[in-house]
Parts: structure tokens; C-alpha cells; sequence
């Protein structure tokens, strides 16, 4: 699992006086809960929406294809020559984690996936408990059936 934590002297972010917890927090790097407790991570379902200048249509499969590979967890990636969607299941210890993991994953993939130069237009982070909800209720999106790399 990967895990963002604040190490500023090892103290909680809640614990300091400098200011620092509340920037902290809206980043989502503060340390572990409180009392001691060890906060055990979630699983949280991904929608990433990328947009940008227009790619032939292999070179984004491709991509996405390699993306897939390099990131095991990834469902399904819709595309089209100006943007993307990918869809996948994050472990994170909270919300603040998951989307900063999820708005990480394009820039730290592009390069070694070849991923266009696009920007991050949306994102949406639920937990698993909401997920289910939405589906059996008849919200949200489908599962994703069938997993990979799909035209939109």
C-alpha cells in the first residue's frame, strides 16, 4: 500500500503550532488518527477524466494499455482521441490519500507509459460502501464489464 504521511519532527500535524495542521488536512498528509490508533486502509473505486489535443487513436490504446500493466488494479480505460476515463480500485487510508494517489497517477505514469500530454479534467472518489449502493440502487455507473481498454 502506498501511504502519504506527514514527518515533520514525527509529531501529528494536529499536535503542532505552527499553522501547518490545517494545510496539512486540506491535502490530506496529516499523520495516523488519533488515541494511537492505526487507521487500516479502504478500499476507494477511481473515475479519472483526461482531456487534451487530439492523439491517434492507437497511440492512446497503447498507452493505456501500458498504463494498465504498469498500475495492476486498473478495471477499464475508455478513450477517444481528446480524452480518456479510467476507472480502477485504490487502497488508501482515507479520502484525502485516494485522490491525491488518483491525481498523481497520470503524471507519474507518463513517461514510462507514454501517456498523452493531457490534463486531468475530472475526478470522482467513492468508497466501496457507496459504490455497492449506488449499483444496487441503480446509480452510477455500471461494473466495469468487460475490464480493459475500450473505446468510448
Amino acid at each position: 500500500m502506498r501511504r502519504l504521511a506527514s514527518v515533520e519532527g514525527g509529531r501529528p500535524a494536529r499536535e503542532r503550532e505552527d499553522g501547518t495542521a490545517h494545510a496539512e488536512r486540506a491535502r490530506g498528509t496529516t499523520e495516523a488518527p488519533r488515541n494511537g490508533e492505526e487507521q487500516h486502509a479502504r478500499l476507494w473505486h477511481i473515475t479519472l477524466s483526461v482531456a487534451g489535443r487530439a492523439q491517434p487513436l492507437p497511440d492512446v490504446r497503447r498507452a493505456l494499455e501500458r498504463l494498465a500493466d504498469d498500475h495492476p488494479f486498473l478495471l477499464t480505460s475508455r478513450y477517444a482521441e481528446d480524452h480518456a476515463e479510467i476507472r480502477y480500485w485504490e487502497e488508501a487510508r482515507d479520502l484525502h490519500d485516494a485522490a491525491a494517489l488518483a491525481l498523481r497517477l497520470w503524471g507519474e505514469h507518463r513517461r514510462t507509459a507514454q501517456l498523452p500530454a493531457w490534463e486531468i479534467v475530472g475526478l470522482e472518489v467513492i468508497g466501496r460502501e457507496t459504490y455497492q449502493q449506488r449499483i444496487s440502487e441503480g446509480y452510477g455507473p455500471p461494473p466495469a464489464h468487460p475490464v480493459g481498454v475500450h473505446p468510448f
